[in-house]
């Protein structure tokens, strides 16, 4: 067994520079790496907490954590002593010192867990036969330190019985498995004292709570039951548990100030004795008038707190503490004990003890330990509450009683498991000074409380017992000397005049106390009330609003920046296919135009031209009309630009690949006939379109939540399978135009076609694929400007790839533009020499 004593800060502090090699990695296995960081950071505050516990940050020992250590040396000299509890079997400890320090736990805790006679943590998947170097551990004291070992100690199915943990978290058996304490949680408290509260008429009250687990969590309890007990809060404070930090004294100093300025007369300390003596030093130093406190024993029986100057100038203090037993023989025993110190005989044996020490002790000796004398302690030895560390080593020993099977004579010598005790630590009960004990469901034992009062008598604190709670609450109020009538009858009004744009915002059951907290936006509050009133759906309002106001509408507007942008981009396209088109037009009978499709290339240039346009559909206030004509206007002039270049492509594949075949069949591509071609093209989009609109066609929207000030005003997709259908036709004819080409090679000495129009295709489905992504996505006006740059992409891309290399040789290069360059020839492609023989060349495209 194992239990964090109040010394040795030495050895913990050797202990984190022993669990790291010269090169600085940790000795534990891999999965455990990731203490590294943490084990790194504490070294680096190893000088802050040696003057810590040295006594540069406090003058003197802390006591009480000197009488636990004492008090479980004191169990186990008993449990060794015993003929009866465990015969024959004799327990070793050791002792550790957190010094109220995560970090400093962690090295302990870890030294634990390492296999028996090693320094190394085993890396099992069963965990049944693992033997670690403890095969208990008694401790920490505070919350916050056992939920940082609660869930290390689980995970190794290590018993971990604390002797003053008392977080309702710690409860949670699924999370802490092997988390035991010889203490009731804090819940328990909390209700005693909102009865406490109740019973005495005192429902407007401050509640203050230390920055760590044991406040909060202790804050958040009492607040959950006190506000069905017709308890008003006057505010909750929060004080910092580092007093070295540069803010430490604003914050004590700023809850001293926000006492003052809510009159408040009652208030509850939950805290552990550092932050209380900060606090109440503050309050003493400040002149704060006399308050009711109400604490607990973390602080009530501290001499911390009761030993700074003119404590008794705070008022009145009162509290609960468990309720326990004192410990026959335990005050003769640390007696004894400082006696033997005091014998060189001791100190030289105990001298040539440490140079034996195993080397994976951690630390020397506590060297304040050096200096503290029985008259130091006596005062604390009579009111310390020791008896639940010593019900803390008992269970432990009862287990390992019932789990080595032994009879009143003797124990078996035989190997013990740590998670063997646990069935026993659950289900039986076990006797501890002279009392029956037993863990409930929760792994806690339920003691019960006692209601103390400070009594001062020329200057000496006596502790008075003014009440108990067990299953109910008791009080002797004849004993209360209540200073001033006040206290039984205290305001029961908080109140301040709230804010145009704020309402009062209660704390607790009653209207007694509340905040002023700013109403939220999209509400109102024009005078001081309880309420904020919503804004209409067509209105809006700022945090902290008096009025509503009108949404204005949004889309895309014309004067917008990327509105001018898109607008410039398309100016540019329009201008590249109105030159394409001139150019065209004034070189119609030449080859290349010929070639190009002649009069279907100046219609091609037409539908892009009109795509352009319709990009302007998308800019400016929409409507139900618009939004179903933008997606028609967009396929069907895609379809019919699409139409030409599939004429043009079945013609190279003609051509290029079927050259028996095309004097039969090229004449259906060229002259009149390829214009019947593309109408029958351009039909089933125009029935496709027509189903669009029996379907459902795109409507408009009007956006009240999207965004905070704004109406937004945007099309919708009704019928995604028309759409699918619309843009799926325009996809089938491009990949047909891009199978047909992207395979042709063409002599180095003619113009190569099929390559232009492959090119335009492959951009065409590059843009398309992320317009569907971002399309179905966006839901802002990003969706229109998506649309305006696809369309301008697209266009851009024929133009670029298939025209403008044409207006090149046009402007350029006039002396290609011959028939021989333009014209398709089969000449080079591979065929017998039968067939050149008695089959012409097929002739070229004709002009058109």
């Amino acid at each position: 067994m194992a239990a964090p004593a109040a010394f040795s800060l030495r050895e913990v502090l050797g202990a984190f520079r022993g669990c790291v090699t010269e090169r600085r990695e940790v000795l534990l296995e891999p999965y455990l790496r990731g203490w590294r960081g943490l084990i790194r950071d504490a070294e680096a505050k190893v000088q802050l907490m040696e003057g810590y516990c040295r006594g540069e940050r406090r003058e003197r020992l802390h006591v009480d954590g000197l009488i636990w250590a004492l008090g479980m040396k004191f169990a186990i000299d008993q449990i060794n002593n015993s003929t009866s509890l465990l015969p024959g079997v004799k327990l070793g400890y050791d002792m550790y010192d957190t010094c109220f320090e995560p970090a400093v736990t962690l090295q302990p805790s870890l030294l634990f867990l390492t296999q028996n006679s090693t320094t190394g943590i085993g890396v099992l998947c069963n965990y049944s036969d693992y033997q670690p170097r403890v095969t208990a551990v008694i401790g920490p004291y505070m919350s916050s330190l056992c939920l940082l070992t609660a869930k290390l100690f689980s995970f190794f199915w290590i018993p971990q019985v604390s002797y003053g943990a008392t977080s309702e978290k710690l409860s949670n058996t699924e999370l802490y498995p092997t988390f035991y304490r010889a203490v009731p949680s804090d819940k328990s408290l909390m209700e005693a004292v909102v009865l406490l509260l109740t019973k005495l008429g005192w429902n407007w009250i401050a509640v203050i709570g230390s920055d760590d687990e044991y406040g909060r969590g202790a804050q958040e309890q009492f607040l959950n039951i006190a506000e069905n007990h017709s308890i008003c809060i006057a505010f909750e404070g929060i004080i910092p548990t580092d007093l070295a930090d540069p803010n430490a004294k604003h914050y004590l100093e700023y809850t001293i100030n926000l006492i003052n300025s809510t009159q408040v007369n009652i208030i509850v300390l939950f805290s552990h004795s550092l932050s209380a003596q900060a606090l109440l030093e503050h309050s003493i130093r400040m002149g704060l008038s006399k308050r009711v406190w109400i604490g607990t024993e973390t602080w009530l029986l501290s001499d911390i707190a009761t030993s700074i100057p003119n404590i008794q100038s705070i008022g009145i203090v009162l509290g609960f503490i468990m309720k326990t037993s004192p410990l026959p023989g335990f005050q003769d025993y640390v007696a004894h004990l400082f006696t033997s110190v005091e014998q060189e005989d001791f100190c030289q044996e105990s001298r040539e003890l440490n140079q034996h020490l195993s080397p994976d002790t951690l630390g020397t000796r506590c060297r304040q330990c050096d200096h503290v004398s029985l008259q130091a302690v006596l005062p604390s030895l009579s009111r310390a509450q020791v008896e639940p560390v010593h019900v803390a080593v008992y269970s432990v020993a009862h287990a390992l009683h019932r789990a080595l099977g032994c009879t009143q004579h003797q124990c078996p010598r035989a190997p013990i498991r740590p998670w063997q005790l646990l069935q026993f630590l659950d289900t039986f009960p076990f006797e501890a000074n002279g009392q029956q004990f037993r863990f409930d469901q929760s792994h806690g034992i339920s003691s019960g409380y006692k209601l103390i009062f400070w009594s001062w008598e020329n200057d000496t604190l006596q502790y008075l017992f003014v009440g108990d709670y067990g299953e109910s609450l008791y009080i002797n109020e004849s004993q209360m000397e209540l200073h001033t009538k006040d206290f039984k009858e205290p305001t029961a009004e908080c109140f301040k005049q709230c804010k145009p744009g704020q309402v009062r915002q209660t704390k607790g059951f009653h209207h007694c106390c509340y905040d002023c907290t700013d109403c939220p936006e999209n509400t109102w509050n024009a005078k001081d009330s309880s309420t904020c009133t919503p804004c209409l759906q067509h209105q809006w309002s700022p945090a902290r609003s008096t009025r509503c106001y009108d949404r204005s509408e949004r889309y895309l507007f014309w004067t917008e920046p990327l509105t001018i942008a898109l607008l410039t981009l398309m100016s540019i396209t329009m201008s590249l296919a109105c030159l394409a088109a001139v150019l065209f037009l004034k070189n119609l009978e030449t080859p290349l135009v010929q070639a190009s499709g002649g009069k279907l290339s100046l219609f091609a240039l037409l539908t892009l031209l009109l795509l352009c346009l319709s990009c302007c559909l998308y800019i400016g206030k929409p409507s139900s009309n618009i939004c179903m004509i933008q997606p028609m206007v967009y396929v069907l002039c895609l379809s019919a630009c699409f139409s030409t270049f599939f004429i043009k492509s079945l013609e190279i594949t003609l051509v290029t690949e079927f050259p028996h075949c095309a004097p039969t069949f090229l004449h259906w591509l060229t002259q009149r006939r390829a214009w019947l071609l593309v109408a029958l093209c351009l039909l089933p989009e125009c029935l496709i379109c027509l189903g669009y609109l029996y379907l459902g066609p795109d409507y408009l929207v009007v956006d009240y939540k999207s965004l905070p000030t704004e109406v937004l005003l945007l099309c919708n997709t009704e019928s995604w399978f028309a759409f699918a259908l619309m843009h799926g036709y325009n996809g089938c004819l491009g990949s047909a135009c891009f199978l047909c080409t992207f395979m042709v090679e063409t002599s180095a000495k003619k113009y190569n076609f099929a390559r232009g129009i492959t090119f335009a295709f492959l951009i065409y489905f590059i843009v398309f694929i992320f317009f569907v992504a971002v399309f179905v996505t966006l839901k802002t006006i990003l969706r229109s400007v998506a649309q305006i740059g696809t369309m301008l992409v697209i266009s851009l891309g024929i133009l670029v790839t298939y025209y403008i290399p044409k207006c090149y040789i046009i402007m350029l290069k006039p002396h290609l533009n011959t028939v021989d360059y333009f014209q398709n020839s089969i000449e080079e492609e591979p065929e017998d020499s039968s067939t050149r023989d008695n089959n012409p060349d097929p002739p070229s495209p004709a002009p058109q």
